[in-house]
């Protein structure tokens, strides 16, 4: 099932039973699919486009969440968490921290990079095969670990 058959399905559900704020959060996922669906000419998506957008509706949210964590506005924050949480859902599950340490290291070694100066070569190659699956955060952390 693609993920906008299963944004659908779970749209309809949530308005069988009256969830206001999950329907309202898929809606908000299923207008940025669709506008990226727009930029790019065409009515479906595929799967690794549809996570890139995923990745950044989750990326946006937790970066306000964290602003407003900061600024005291717990009642914002809390609405944030609640949909960071169902994004979270649609998202393909997460790599361990030893997976990524795993493919972070095969990485490096397949760039023969050895310094912090390869960090752009290996950030590069290592992005695609860790699309939706892991933080550019964490891959950075750990690549700069790998590499100092």
């Amino acid at each position: 099932m693609s993920l906008l058959e299963r944004l659908n399905q779970d749209m309809k559900a949530a308005m069988k039973n009256k969830e206001r704020e999950n329907l309202s959060v898929i809606r908000m996922v299923k207008a940025s699919l669709q506008n990226e669906g727009y930029k790019l000419g065409r009515q479906e998506l595929t799967d690794d486009e549809a996570i890139t957008v995923l990745s950044r509706e989750l990326k946006q949210r937790k970066d306000s969440y964290r602003e407003f964590k900061a600024a005291g506005r717990d009642d914002l924050a809390d609405k944030l968490e609640f949909e960071i949480a169902l994004i979270e859902t649609y998202m393909p599950r997460q790599l361990t921290e030893e997976e990524l340490e795993s493919i972070v290291i095969e990485t490096i070694s397949e760039t023969n990079a050895s310094s912090k100066a390869d960090m752009g070569k290996v950030m590069s190659a290592i992005m695609p095969k860790v699309k939706g699956k892991a933080d550019g955060g964490r891959v950075n952390t750990l690549v700069l670990q790998h590499l100092s």
